[in-house]
């Protein structure tokens, strides 16, 4: 068997890279992740506009934008706007896409934040606004262009890790509250898990049912639901896909000594596979990695490297795949009516946390159009 060692890991340039970028939000997101990734990339950022003005200039100084709008009405009558970021908080985002629509001037596509929302109803009127005024929605779920997980889907695609059996994702990284945080009982499956539900949607498709266990985070002095998030998702072939999000990852916040890690596992039939995410090292750069063996090779493990890493490469993946389904009229990958399914998995996990048991995901999809 031949190792062909280009797993695919980073995104494909899209088919056209120039149309006009508006963005809507200016915090650390936009300002040393989006537009990062987006100038590396070579794509066409021609204005941002933020609640917070200030805030809205110093990231454009900082990372050169050339226009700053005062606010959202003025960047959407800007004739070189064509496509819209948006990274606002989700509880704020359906009231941005509502003023998009409403502006009446036709914007082609929406790269939207993950989550689309916090509650699948928000979710599902955001998806139906821009299906009635013919806008392409993609949201941004970066993790499916993280390398490490690229790279698996290569391998799995190839199948040269046969059927999967054995599939986990351990978080532990610890986390601080503030802002729209707050302001919400749902602290992690959305924000967090959301990363990894879609993630195993993106390797292996749907699952039948989910179950779902949480305890609160010690460190969060406010009412909410899901802190430390463990759940597992059944598959009809047998797989197992579990993941532990441990937002809480002991006192290291306190002074204690942190060991705090994203790392994955995928083993199959024919082989095994395993990688670490270098998100908890930010603001560091560290590449994702992915480590391989297989059968038809015994007792060796194959590592290829690359310089590319989740934060803040993989946001030129989601920009681009949008900006790619424009240029050549396809569905991106990431549209907004798929990434419904993603929010299914979401709220299943929370009626399976409420009622002590495995939910079948049909019983979402039954009751919530998708």
């Amino acid at each position: 068997m031949e190792i062909n060692f280009d797993l695919e890991h980073a995104a494909r340039p899209p088919a056209r890279s120039d149309y006009g970028i508006g963005i809507v939000g200016a915090g650390f997101v936009v300002r040393d992740l989006h537009l990062a990734a987006y100038r590396k990339a070579g794509y066409r950022v021609v204005a941002i506009t933020d609640l917070d003005l200030e805030r809205a200039r110093e990231t454009a100084r900082l990372r050169g934008v050339p226009k700053v709008c005062a606010t959202l009405e003025e960047l959407l009558a800007d004739p070189e706007v064509e496509v819209l970021d948006i990274a606002v908080p989700p509880d704020q985002q359906l009231a941005v896409v509502r003023q998009v629509v409403e502006r009446g001037r036709r914007i082609r596509g929406i790269l939207a934040q993950k989550p689309l929302a916090l509650h699948y109803a928000e979710a599902l009127e955001i998806v139906e606004w821009c299906e009635r005024a013919g806008i392409v929605l993609a949201v941004n779920q970066n993790m499916r262009w993280d390398p490490s997980i690229r790279a698996l889907r290569t391998l799995l695609a190839r199948g040269w890790l046969g059927e999967p059996v054995l599939a986990t994702i351990e978080m532990r990284s610890p986390r601080r509250y503030a802002g729209w945080k707050r302001r919400s009982d749902r602290l992690t499956l959305p924000v967090m898990s959301i990363h990894h539900l879609d993630a195993f949607r993106f390797l292996f498709g749907e699952p039948e049912s989910v179950y779902a266990s949480a305890r609160t985070d010690p460190r969060a002095d406010f009412a909410h639901t899901d802190g430390i998030v463990l759940y597992v998702l059944e598959y009809a072939s047998g797989l197992r896909a579990a993941a532990w999000d441990d937002v809480y990852a002991g006192p290291v916040l306190e002074g204690a000594a942190a060991d705090n890690y994203v790392r994955w596992r995928v083993e199959g039939t024919e082989g095994m596979a395993r990688g670490a995410i270098g998100w908890p090292a930010w603001p560091n750069v560290v590449p994702s990695t992915i480590d391989f063996t297989l059968r038809s090779q015994p007792g060796v493990w194959f590592s290829p490297r690359w310089p590319e890493a989740w934060f803040p490469d993989a946001f030129a993946g989601t920009m681009g795949e949008l900006l790619d389904s424009l240029a050549t009229g396809r569905q991106p990958s990431i549209h907004g009516r798929d990434n419904l399914r993603t929010i299914a998995l979401v709220e299943a996990c929370y009626r399976s946390i409420a009622e002590r048991r495995a939910v079948r995901v049909a019983e979402l999809t039954d009751e919530l159009p998708v």
